[in-house]
């Protein structure tokens, strides 16, 4: 079931599990809005991540594998599973960009 959120003057459209319908509806306030929904406080560490997964997007058009990410941004699986609790998924959620291929 799909459900709407707002932030600040955009009404988002998101799937059942949290992820944006509109990839070009994201910006920095719909993920801090969706990181407050997720009850993530969104530090430097979480910008460096969701900075790299949205480039990766931006360049290939595609979601890019977890480990990709991992190498591309520096950081180990554990380090993203200490930070989103549901690992790299809500990462890529809070980038805007559709359910990754291997969840």
């Amino acid at each position: 079931m799909e459900k709407t959120i707002s932030s600040g003057e955009k009404e988002l459209q998101l799937d059942e599990s949290g992820y944006l319908l509109d990839i070009n509806s994201w910006d920095v306030n719909v993920a801090e809005r969706l990181a407050e929904l997720e009850g993530i406080e969104l530090k430097a560490d979480y910008w460096k991540l969701i900075t790299a997964i949205r480039l990766h997007y931006e360049k290939t058009g595609q979601s890019p594998l977890c480990r990709d990410i991992l190498r591309e941004a520096g950081f180990t699986k554990q380090q993203v599973y200490e930070m989103f609790s549901s690992g790299h998924r809500n990462a890529y959620k809070l980038a805007g960009l559709p359910r990754p291929p291997e969840c």
